[in-house]
């Protein structure tokens, strides 16, 4: 008999639950409203209750192999702690896993939401044939991931691959994590929006400023849809945008040598609007990157950075998420897919 898991995708705007079978179909998906402002026990209870309303719809049809929960923030694998999350600020050193599995007397496994995002593009996604990838994923903040072997890979605490806390800037803009010039101040979507901002604040006669007065919700989407039609303060954005990812990759690319690194997320959607910067910045600074492509411009479009150059062994190939909001779902899912193997 074909068994389900329950994957829980934990947003601070959605609360996403699904059910999917093993062989990655998904079975059913419901969307809630987080309601962070009515507190943790209030979002942990509606977490609980639409999972347990899911599995006994399930139970009598296909056996459960388990709860898979992804959550933005730090998450601390051996205790189970949510040690900071942006996006839940009343979530400090908060014991959701043990607060998850009270509510539900059953074992859940709580893991970082970039995490089993890149999980979930490793099973069914741009990286289902590779065991060992990386993944940025560009959303409110910047997040990352790192699969080795099939699976996530969290270091000694399971905090590894914070993507969007590395330096590209040194004295750059002041980052919710404390340092200065993190990727995440430079090309997440509401990074795009306040470097639209500033340039309005130099400029407000442009068609940028026009835009951005005229339209109370612009957002990322706003700035890429004005890239697209010529603007040129917007397209000077996402160059900036592509250099900042070009530097971070170029550092992952020339310490992991990895045969894949994957870009999802919201914001990823502007692909071709900064990954030609993106290419052009990893090309002069990964001896790497340099050693194993050849670059196809036809690529940049289609999603794949480049091909393997001859007698180079493998390709490093860069390339775009394939299953866009669904990748945290499928990987929580995975998780108790793969518990113990």
């Amino acid at each position: 008999m074909n068994r389900l898991a329950i994957g829980v995708d934990l947003g601070g705007t959605n609360l996403r639950i699904a059910a999917v079978d093993e062989q990655g179909k998904l079975v059913e998906k419901i969307t809630l409203d987080t309601q962070v402002s009515l507190g943790r026990d209030h979002v942990i209870g509606e977490m609980c209750n639409a999972i347990q309303r899911m599995s006994d719809k399930y139970k009598n049809s296909a056996p459960l192999v388990g709860i898979g929960v992804g959550v933005p923030g730090i998450i601390d694998r051996q205790t189970g702690l949510v040690r900071e999350s942006p996006n839940l600020p009343d979530w400090v050193d908060y014991p959701a896993q043990a607060a998850i599995e009270q509510r539900l007397k059953t074992v859940v496994i709580l893991e970082n939401d970039a995490n089993v995002a890149a999980l979930g593009e490793k099973w069914l996604g741009a990286a289902k044939d590779c065991d060992d990838m990386a993944m940025l994923t560009l959303g409110t903040g910047v997040g990352g991931g790192l699969v080795v072997g099939g699976k996530i890979w969290g270091g000694a605490n399971g905090m590894a691959g914070e993507f969007g806390h590395t330096t590209v800037e040194p004295d750059g803009h002041i980052c919710g994590c404390g340092n200065h010039g993190c990727l995440e101040q430079y090309a997440s979507a509401t990074a795009m929006v306040r470097m639209a901002r500033e340039a309005v604040s130099r400029d407000g006669t442009s068609a940028l400023a026009r835009a951005l007065h005229s339209d109370p919700g612009f957002s990322a989407k706003s700035l890429y849809n004005l890239a697209a039609q010529g603007d040129e303060d917007a397209r000077r954005i996402f160059r900036y945008v592509g250099r900042c990812l070009g530097i971070v990759l170029s550092a992952l690319v020339n310490s992991l040598n990895l045969p894949i690194y994957v870009i999802g997320g919201g914001a990823s959607s502007a692909w071709d609007a900064f990954s030609p910067a993106m290419f052009e910045e990893l090309r002069r600074r990964s001896l790497v990157f340099d050693a194993t492509t050849v670059q196809d411009p036809n690529a940049i479009h289609e999603g794949a950075a480049a091909h393997v150059k001859p007698g180079s062994g493998h390709r490093t190939v860069i390339t775009h998420a394939q299953l866009g909001s669904d990748a945290g779902l499928y990987g929580a899912a995975r998780l108790p897919m793969i518990a113990g193997s």
